[in-house]
């Protein structure tokens, strides 16, 4: 599984991205005609933002249109290169602990929250990276606004990303907060890696401040965890350890961290996890592996009747 390549991105990807700025770059100044007060004309590709001082009639217009092209074809090649992926229907608005599977696969998803983050999501990635291992990594939008360089690294190595809420509040949100806290951050990671997620984690795992509400009802798959490592209270790394097999099973959802604070013991108790889970015969996928999983066993059980 830790090799399924529905998920993987190929190493030329970067390149590919490059590209496809280069590209809207230069459409955007063949439809802005050249002459002085062109000059003021402003691209910035990050946020997909184009002003032109002074507008000339229908440009505007013929801007969007190709501003949507672009990025059509960008999520597109996403898809093509193993960036998105979709949530088997069965889970668009539903909450998942764990995975069902009836065929006793021994597989867990390891889930890292609130980055990305100076260091320690590097150092994470870096391990991850020398045990060939895939993960899942729930976002924080300010986080991604500040270190999008680092997201892109998750999704050019080839993990699955989630929504973790723009500002990680707890308190309780009305729909219009919600949807800001949401729709923002799930835009923000398009904009930088052509993902388009629709895996959502709430701060806390709380379930009754509005955001749950609104991203069940946008069809996201809620993702909570079966395994928690209790990593943000920042116990020992024996306790670290050990906190995330008391529970551990397969088709389950190990919660850990890699941003939003001090992550030493984390990193440090990685290489042990990933031995320990091995050593019992599990093999690691991501959580849009593991759900496809469970939907498969579950047609194959439904044409079986």
């Amino acid at each position: 599984m830790e090799n399924n390549k529905s998920f993987l991105w190929p190493q030329g990807i970067l390149f590919a991205l490059l590209a496809l700025s280069a590209s809207l770059s230069v459409g955007v100044m063949m439809l802005l005609k050249p002459n002085a007060s062109d000059a003021q004309s402003r691209v910035n590709i990050n946020n997909i933002n184009i002003t032109s001082t002074p507008a000339k009639a229908g440009t505007q217009q013929r801007i969007e249109k190709f501003k949507s092209m672009m990025l059509t074809s960008w999520q597109q090649e996403a898809k093509t290169k193993g960036l998105s992926y979709a949530v088997p229907t069965r889970f668009q608005g539903a909450t998942i602990k764990t995975a069902k599977l009836t065929h006793g696969q021994k597989v867990i998803a390891l889930t890292f929250d609130d980055g990305p983050w100076p260091e320690s999501t590097t150092q994470v990635l870096d391990i991850l990276k020398q045990n060939n291992i895939k993960a899942t990594f729930f976002v924080v939008g300010q986080n991604v606004k500040n270190y999008p360089d680092l997201l892109r690294r998750v999704a050019a190595e080839g993990h699955a990303i989630g929504n973790h809420t723009w500002h990680h509040w707890y308190h309780f949100m009305n729909p219009q907060v919600a949807a800001y806290e949401v729709n923002n951050t799930t835009n923000l990671i398009y904009q930088i890696t052509g993902v388009k997620t629709d895996l959502f984690r709430p701060p806390g795992g709380m379930m009754n401040n509005g955001l749950v509400s609104y991203a069940k009802n946008n069809k996201y798959a809620v993702i909570i965890w079966s395994s928690d490592s209790m990593d943000y209270s920042r116990p020992s790394v024996p306790k670290l350890i050990n906190n995330v097999f008391r529970l551990a099973k397969p088709g389950g959802i190990v919660l850990m961290h890699d941003g939003g604070g001090n992550r030493t013991q984390t990193v440090q108790a990685l290489p042990e996890i990933i031995a320990r889970f091995r050593k019992q015969g599990y093999s690691f996928v991501t959580v849009p592996e593991l759900l496809e999983m469970q939907d498969k066993d579950e047609k194959l059980i439904a044409n079986q009747k």
